[in-house]
C-alpha cells in the first residue's frame, strides 16, 4: 500500500464532494425498475454500488458504464424491463447491507427461486423483520440465519407491519417493491419512526420516477398497486456526510468551497451545515457551492439521532472549539497538544492552528511577554456618581485657590441643576462639602454670576461664596 505524508496547513480551493451512495443506490434501483433506458449519472463508483449493479443483473437488469460529464465521476446506462426476473444467478451483495435490504423484497416478487449471497460479516446483518412477511405470506426462505440465503414465492398486496426503531433499509426495501403489485398496499410504523431522513431519500427517488406513496405522518405509508416507474436521466447528489469533513476543516483553519452539497438535500447529514454555524462557523453561499472559512468555534448541544455519520467529524471540531486555557498554554508552550477522541489519538501543532485573544468585556487588556495586565474599565451608575461627585471636589478646590482663600475658610456652595449631575450631588453632598470645607451645597435653578464648569457633553454654574 503506498504511504501519503501529510503535512499540516491552512486548506484552501474547491472540493468536489463525492456523491451520495445512500441517493446512488436509490436512482439506480429505480432506473432498473422503469420500462426503458436510464442514465444515472456522476456515481462515485464504490463496492457498494458495484453489487447493487450486479444483484440487479442476477434479476434480469442490464447496464453498462458511460462516459460520465463529472471528473473522476461515473456514469451508468440501465436498460430497465419494468418488472424483475430470476435468472438463475446468484445475487452477491458483497458487503453492502443497502443492497441486501433493498433488493430482497425484489427477489420475493420473482415467483421463482432467488439466492442472495454476500461476504464479510454481512451474514450477520438481521433479516428476521422480512422473514415474518415471508411467513405471513407463504414465502419461502432458508435457511432462516445467515447468508446465503434463498427466497421463493410471490409477496401479495397488503398490510405489513414494521417497527420503527429497525434499520430503515426494510422500509424502503417494501416502498421499492410494493408499487409493482396488483393491488394497494400498506405500511404500518408500529413504533416511532427512528431513521426518518432516509426514509425521505426514499420517497423523493421514488416521486422523480413516477411512483405515488401517500405519507401518512410517518406512522403509515399507503401505497397504490399496478404502478409504473418512468425511466429518466438524473444525476446524484453529493454527498453531506462527505461534505461534512471539508466543512468542519474550513472552520477549523482554512479558506474551502464545497461544490456539489446541494442545501434543499433531504439526506439528514445536511445538518452539519446548521450545526457548525450554531458552533460559530462562518458557512456561506459562494459561486459553486458552500465557502466554510476560519472560525472561532464554541460548544453547543448536538443531537445525532437523524446524522450519526457525521459525528466523528464533529466530534474533532468540537474538541478543538472546547480546548481550555491549559491545553491552549500547552500548545502555545510545547507547539502541539494531544487530544483523546473516543480512546484515538489525535495531534495538532501550532502550524494547524489560529490562537486568537480576547479583550475581556469591561476591561483593558494589555500584554508584554509573558506579562498580562487588565484594566478593569465597566462605569456603573453608582462608579458614575462617584466620578462625578470626585470631579466636583477638584472643580470647587481649584475655585478656592484661584479665588485666594485660606486653607481654613469655610465656604457655601450654589451649583445649578442637571439631570447629568443631580442625583450624584445629592447622594454625596456630605462628602463633597467636608472636602471642600463647605457649609452648605443647594441646587438652585439659576447661579447668578457663577462660575462655568465644562465637562465632556454638559456644562455647570457653580457658586462658591467665603462665610
Amino acid at each position: 500500500m503506498a504511504k501519503v505524508k501529510i503535512y499540516p496547513g491552512a486548506l484552501s480551493g474547491i472540493v468536489n464532494v463525492p456523491s451520495s451512495k445512500s441517493m446512488g443506490h436509490r436512482e439506480i434501483i429505480c432506473a432498473a425498475l422503469a420500462q426503458g433506458i436510464s442514465v444515472i449519472d456522476n456515481i462515485s463508483m464504490s463496492d457498494d454500488i458495484k453489487a447493487t449493479l450486479r444483484c440487479l443483473k442476477a434479476l434480469g437488469v442490464q447496464s453498462e458504464l458511460t462516459t460520465s460529464r463529472f471528473k473522476g465521476r461515473s456514469a451508468v446506462k440501465i436498460y430497465g424491463e419494468g418488472t424483475v426476473k430470476a435468472t438463475g444467478d446468484e445475487c452477491d451483495c458483497g458487503e453492502s447491507g443497502s443492497t441486501l435490504r433493498f433488493l430482497l423484497p425484489l427477489g420475493a416478487l420473482c415467483g421463482a427461486p432467488v439466492t442472495f449471497t454476500g461476504a464479510g460479516r454481512l451474514g450477520e446483518r438481521p433479516l428476521k423483520p422480512y422473514y415474518d412477511i415471508f411467513d405471513m405470506q407463504g414465502v419461502k426462505y432458508a435457511p432462516a440465519q445467515g447468508l446465503p440465503v434463498t427466497v421463493e414465492g410471490r409477496l401479495c398486496s397488503s398490510k405489513f407491519t414494521l417497527p420503527g426503531n429497525v434499520s430503515s433499509q426494510f422500509i424502503s426495501g417494501l416502498l421499492f417493491a410494493l408499487p409493482l403489485l396488483e393491488g394497494d398496499s400498506e405500511i404500518i410504523i408500529t413504533t416511532p419512526l427512528e431513521s426518518q431522513s432516509y426514509v425521505d431519500l426514499t420517497l423523493a427517488a421514488l416521486k422523480k420516477y413516477g411512483i405515488k406513496v401517500i405519507n401518512n405522518n410517518y406512522k403509515t405509508f399507503t401505497v397504490p398497486g399496478g404502478q409504473k416507474y418512468q425511466c429518466r436521466n438524473a444525476v446524484v447528489e453529493g454527498d453531506w456526510s462527505q461534505a461534512a469533513f471539508w466543512l468542519a476543516a474550513g472552520c477549523l483553519n482554512g479558506n474551502v468551497i464545497c461544490a456539489g452539497a446541494e442545501t434543499a438535500s433531504l439526506q439528514g447529514d445536511r445538518a452539519v451545515k446548521d450545526i457548525l454555524q450554531v458552533m460559530g462557523g462562518k458557512i456561506s453561499a459562494a459561486d459553486g457551492g458552500l465557502l466554510a472559512q476560519t472560525s472561532r468555534l464554541h460548544g453547543t448541544v448536538i443531537d445525532a439521532a437523524d446524522c450519526p455519520d457525521i459525528i466523528p467529524v464533529l466530534t474533532v471540531a468540537a474538541a478543538v472549539a472546547e480546548m481550555s486555557q491549559e491545553a491552549i498554554a500547552e500548545l502555545e508552550k510545547k507547539g502541539s497538544y494531544t487530544f483523546n477522541l473516543d480512546g484515538a489519538e489525535a495531534v495538532i501543532e501550532t502550524a494547524d492552528v489560529e490562537i486568537f485573544s480576547e479583550d475581556i468585556p469591561g476591561w483593558l487588556v494589555a500584554n508584554e511577554g509573558k506579562l498580562t495586565v487588565a484594566l478593569e474599565v465597566t462605569v456603573t451608575e453608582e462608579l458614575r456618581r462617584e466620578g462625578i461627585a470626585r470631579e466636583l471636589v477638584n472643580r470647587i478646590q481649584n475655585i478656592r485657590k484661584s479665588s485666594g482663600f485660606e486653607i481654613t475658610d469655610k465656604i457655601k456652595i450654589t451649583l445649578s441643576k442637571n439631570p447629568q449631575t443631580d442625583d450624584a450631588v445629592n447622594e454625596y453632598n456630605d462628602y463633597i462639602r467636608n472636602q471642600v470645607l463647605g457649609t452648605s451645597l443647594t441646587l438652585a435653578d439659576n447661579v447668578e454670576n457663577g462660575t462655568e464648569l465644562n465637562f465632556d457633553d454638559f456644562s455647570l454654574y457653580v457658586s462658591v461664596v467665603k462665610e
